[in-house]
């Protein structure tokens, strides 16, 4: 009873942190409210003010909401299936390959805007096998795994670094470049809802068989459980979610490595209530991280990925040290 009245706390706190950092964002900029006035303009009586945030800075909060959610989860899913703590779509090189081909379509076929989030997971897919191809070696070890995914990472980086360049992109796909998220409207917030809620829901439905991956392999196929065929099914979750993120709001770092690690701690491994936590306390942070960058060095802001980069490559530097599987 002590666990389960644990987590149902730390679900209200993250709940409260969330609609609190959505008032705080609301109130960014010129135009402010209490959370009384956004509650009645929202919906009870119609407020011009109230409206004008609604169109100018929910879509924004609701896509980093969203875009953290999808990362977070698919840290989690990652970390799974590869068994390795060190597990994050940006690391092994997923958000970069969905990157590349996400500018790519999106400066070639803008008329084509709704279909990147598809092409973006062809590419974060192609990315994966491509890690995993050059990462086996007679096995697949977790040094090897992290230190290809970073190698192709580069490289996808350095092609999108030189596409943006050469002046090929559109404003679309240089939003997608910086992770740019400043700009976004209700359009984005329905392009990305629709992918990441099916990956949400698809994820959620996975807990058992992620619980199962923790175990040795030969203890879950005397479980009559298929190993192989439930890390691909996870994988392509992950890679999903992952992929259809980048897609909208670009590369942002370690969201997917820092929320697991703290999710473990507060209510421990079990995927089951693990991946909705996560995937609460992911959408808290990217708003968090948001918020943090309009504010710190107002009237200028910074982006979201910075605070991010910031923040998670101290913190992978520890886990690194701490990692005894490498």
């Amino acid at each position: 009873m002590h666990k389960k009245s644990k987590t149902i706390a730390a679900f209200a706190v993250v709940l409260i942190g969330l609609i609190s950092f959505i008032v705080i964002a609301c109130n960014v900029g010129s135009l402010k409210v209490s959370a009384v006035e956004l509650f009645r303009g929202l919906f009870i009586e119609y407020d011009e003010t109230v409206h004008t945030i609604y169109d100018l800075r929910f879509p924004r909060i609701f896509v980093a909401m969203l875009a953290g959610a999808a990362l977070s989860v698919s840290g989690v899913l990652f970390q799974a299936v590869l068994r390795n703590p060190l597990a994050d779509p940006t690391i092994i090189g997923v958000s970069s390959g969905a990157s590349f081909v996400a500018v790519i379509m999106t400066a070639c076929l803008p008329q084509m805007i709704f279909m990147v989030p598809l092409y973006a997971f062809i590419g974060g897919l192609a990315s994966f096998a491509l890690v995993f191809s050059l990462s086996y070696k007679g096995g697949l070890r977790p040094i090897r795994i992290i230190l290809v995914g970073v190698a192709v990472s580069a490289v996808f980086n350095g092609l999108i670094s030189g596409v943006s360049s050469i002046g090929g992109t559109t404003s679309s796909a240089a939003n997608i470049v910086d992770a740019n998220i400043t700009m976004k409207t209700w359009s984005d917030v329905k392009l990305l809802s629709g992918y990441v809620l099916v990956g949400l829901v698809l994820a959620f439905a996975s807990w058992y068989f992620c619980n199962l991956l923790a175990l040795e392999d030969k203890t879950a196929r005397s479980l009559g459980v298929n190993v192989t065929v439930v890390r691909i099914i996870v994988s392509l979750i992950a890679v999903l979610l992952a992929s259809i993120s980048t897609a909208v709001v670009g590369v942002i770092s370690f969201v997917g490595l820092i929320v697991p690690h703290i999710a473990r701690l507060i209510i421990g491994a079990n995927h089951k209530v693990l991946l909705p936590f996560s995937a609460a306390l992911g959408a808290l942070l990217l708003v968090v991280a948001d918020t943090i960058g309009r504010t710190i060095f107002a009237p200028f802001e910074i982006s979201a990925a910075i605070i991010m980069s910031v923040l998670g490559g101290p913190l992978f530097i520890v886990l690194l040290r701490k990692n005894k599987q490498i």
